[in-house]
């Protein structure tokens, strides 16, 4: 009689989270920030029709990188879950915090007791009357949660990404220079970088200023007002250009004496 093949669990929980993170990797970069109005999302997204970037409630955004029938399915139960609060207490009784608790035991639960995690990341955010009051969790593939200030980056090169937005974000920002400070970062990678155009872009924000429901996608028109042109290639001044006109004499070259 064969032994049966024995695994260890922390080999299992180890080899779970190696094959999320490479999931995760290969997705393009999200980037959620804080701004002087409200909270910015900006995703490399080329697609009009699979969202990265989504309205949960009133106040509460939603964000994620990894495979698309899972993020989704997550939001979806966001969205529902929200609503069922809403309506059986009171709007404000929703929160990000609590949905940030009822995805961590989702994402947790699916991460043990199932053979294959989810290869996803997200982010809840919440906007508050004040700066002070905005809130960011982050969440993994294994369920556990960041309370984030100010920025957060996911997928992709997201080590680097957060290098790059850490050097260039600042409390205060506007709107139009944390968009510029987010597709500068997503466009940067160790081997190049790139100028994401408008179009290859999804934007949204939480804008503390509007009424009771503060999401707001930006059209590609508006993301474009707001990015800086492209600088207009510039002539060498030092080239020189021949337009078949013969030197006069004083600027021939001299012909060598050929001596005698």
């Amino acid at each position: 009689m064969s032994m049966p093949f024995y695994v260890s669990p922390e080999q299992i929980i180890k080899d779970k989270a190696d094959f999320a993170r490479k999931g995760i990797a290969r997705g393009r970069s999200v980037v959620v920030m804080e701004y002087d109005g409200g909270i910015l999302f900006v995703a490399e997204n080329p697609s009009r029709a699979l969202h990265k970037i989504s309205e949960i409630y009133d106040r509460i955004g939603f964000a994620a990188v990894g495979k698309y029938n899972e993020f989704e399915s997550l939001r979806v139960a966001g969205i529902r879950l929200a609503d069922m609060r809403g309506f059986s207490y009171d709007r404000s009784d929703v929160s990000a915090r609590s949905l940030a608790n009822a995805y961590a035991t989702t994402l947790g639960t699916i991460f043990t007791e199932t053979q294959k995690p989810y290869e996803v990341e997200i982010v809840v955010a919440e906007v508050g009357d004040d700066r002070d009051d905005d809130q960011m969790y982050r969440l993994r593939f294994d369920g556990s949660v960041a309370d984030e200030k100010g920025f957060v980056a996911m997928g992709g090169s997201s080590e680097d990404l957060t290098q790059i937005l850490a050097e260039n974000w600042r409390v205060g920002l506007t709107l139009e220079e944390a968009l510029r400070v987010s597709v500068d970062g997503l466009g940067t990678t160790a081997a190049e970088h790139r100028r994401l155009a408008p179009d290859q872009l999804e934007v949204a924000v939480l804008d503390r200023a509007r009424p009771r429901r503060k999401f707001k996608r930006l059209t590609t028109a508006q993301v474009s007002d707001m990015l800086p042109e492209a600088a207009p290639d510039q002539p060498d001044p030092e080239a020189t250009i021949d337009v078949g006109i013969p030197p006069t004499g004083e600027e021939r070259e001299t012909e060598p004496d050929s001596g005698g």
